[in-house]
């Protein structure tokens, strides 16, 4: 599949191949809401969203993505109600509350900023930025507040990412094994003007071959078999899948860099540019770890001290959103982590 559009992150011409039904579901069960440890989710959970719009006062439209149009005298009477009070009253996921004409201003606003060089990706940031001025007016209410507190990246901070993790003429990829298989797995290569070759796995498995049941032996046969179809690569990732998708929403400081460290998560290669703020976060996990045992042995604080001065003397470093600008896993943890 050959796909046409400039987004400033792919190429203009994007090469789509590789996955079969079965391979592509899986990709999208990696973003698939999930609560912490893996637990499964509550099939009575609340579902869907509420989307109200409101003006001069009165509520004009309610709408819940799984039911459709719901009776407005059914809620005008206690009108006004926060996207809180909504969504638990008609038993949704999330809602979220528009005053009348916000929508609209987000848009002219849009065109007034966006010029004919602007890409997709500037765009959508234009878009964010805008309709974040809006929630800070009061004009739109979001509930839950997943990202409240995260920084926005800009263009500048996505391009220096991904320049950073994967430059031109490399390949990434992210390989999850299931015991003896390969479950899934995503190869992106980058040219000149972005990414402009999206593969799954299904050509690599003739080349990967009978598994040994370990995918920290049988991940060097995923990235050859990559390497020899897009190039060099620049990142890889491989891992359980279980384990990584227990990671997407696990909260605990360092998590990923322990991880790493174990080896519940391989990472070959690994750019120079994530290989220093791992082993600083490496660090920082296995002194809070120190810390915790110490606060129960030692109740009169004596270490606490040395503990402070360590920190600062060893873990005087970079971390991942010093260096990027933003989180990127604190905002993938926030958007897939639930709680029901």
């Amino acid at each position: 599949m050959l796909l046409r559009y400039r987004t400033g992150v792919f190429a203009a011409e994007l090469r789509f191949e590789g996955f079969t039904c079965q391979d592509w579901e899986r990709v999208l069960d990696l973003f698939q809401p999930l609560r912490p440890q893996g637990e499964p989710r509550d099939p009575d959970r609340p579902q869907g969203a509420i989307i109200a719009v409101h003006a001069e006062g009165r509520l004009r439209k309610l709408l819940h993505t799984q039911v459709g149009r719901l009776r407005l005298d059914d809620v005008a009477a206690d009108w006004p109600l926060t996207a809180e009070e909504l969504a638990r009253r008609h038993d949704a996921s999330w809602a979220i509350v528009i005053r009348s004409g916000a929508l609209e201003h987000i848009m002219e606003r849009l065109a007034v900023r966006t010029n004919r060089h602007d890409d997709f990706t500037a765009q959508c940031l234009h878009f964010l930025e805008l309709a974040q001025q809006q929630v800070e007016a009061s004009n739109i209410e979001i509930w839950p507040h997943r990202l409240q507190g995260l920084p926005f990246p800009t263009k500048g901070m996505i391009d220096r990412t991904i320049d950073s993790v994967c430059p031109p003429g490399k390949a990434m990829l992210l390989g999850l094994f299931d015991e003896q298989q390969l479950w899934t797995s995503i190869a992106l290569k980058r040219g000149r003007d972005g990414f402009e070759a999206i593969v799954g796995p299904e050509p690599m498995r003739e080349q990967v071959g009978l598994l040994s049941g370990d995918f920290r032996r049988d991940h060097r046969h995923l990235a050859r078999a990559v390497s020899d179809q897009l190039g060099p690569l620049s990142l890889g990732c491989f891992a359980d899948y279980r384990t990584f998708r227990n990671l997407e929403v696990d909260a605990t400081p360092g998590a990923w860099a322990l991880a790493v460290a174990v080896r519940d998560v391989v990472l070959y290669p690994v750019p120079p540019a994530m290989a220093v703020p791992l082993g600083l976060d490496v660090g920082r996990a296995a002194l809070s770890a120190l810390r915790s045992v110490a606060s129960r042995i030692d109740a009169t604080g004596v270490f606490d001290p040395a503990f402070s001065m360590l920190r600062d003397v060893s873990f005087r470093g970079r971390k991942v959103e010093e260096m990027l600008g933003f989180q990127p896993l604190e905002i993938l943890r926030r958007l897939l982590e639930r709680q029901g």
